[in-house]
């Protein structure tokens, strides 16, 4: 099964945290599983905070794509969009919460997994859970905003 992500043009590819495009960045992907959106990350021994445990920027990075992700499927789906190539609805972040609920073991997959609060015209609220070995480490809320198909391309292009 493909990612929204798989499905943004170019242009808006180049995310450090979900940018198909972007070789030094996350990758992030992110697809529905039932109701809920879920992505899933391998922590690398550079992503680390205090030995044995995930850097909290990146954690809140992974909240944030996976918010951006998520808000995107949600638009895609209400919108009666058939994802195809360069076709997705693309989200950036007007707010973004995180909570650390406790220390996040760099060892293993983490999973982050997402739900639609809210969607109001161009407006979607998420809210976003990442676990660590089956434990719930980090919760975020994130209010994605979809932007325009030609936002962030150069003047003249």
């Amino acid at each position: 099964m493909k990612a929204i992500q798989d499905y943004y043009p170019d242009h808006f590819s180049h995310c450090y945290g979900c940018g198909r495009l972007n070789e030094h960045g996350h990758q992030i992907k992110t697809t529905w599983d039932g109701d809920e959106t879920v992505t899933r990350f391998v922590p690398k021994s550079y992503h680390t905070a205090i030995p044995g445990f995930v850097y909290g920027g990146l954690l809140a990075s992974l909240i944030d794509c996976h918010g951006t992700g998520s808000a995107a499927l949600a638009l895609a789906k209400s919108q009666n969009i058939v994802l195809s190539d360069n076709n997705a609805p693309r989200c950036v972040t007007a707010s973004l919460k995180v909570d650390y609920k406790r220390p996040t073991p760099i060892d293993g997959t983490l999973e982050i997994r997402g739900i639609i609060k809210e969607l109001k015209g161009k407006k979607v609220v998420v809210e976003a859970k990442l676990f660590a070995n089956g434990e719930l480490c980090v919760t975020g809320e994130i209010v994605a905003i979809q932007v325009p198909d030609n936002f962030g391309l150069k003047m003249g292009k």
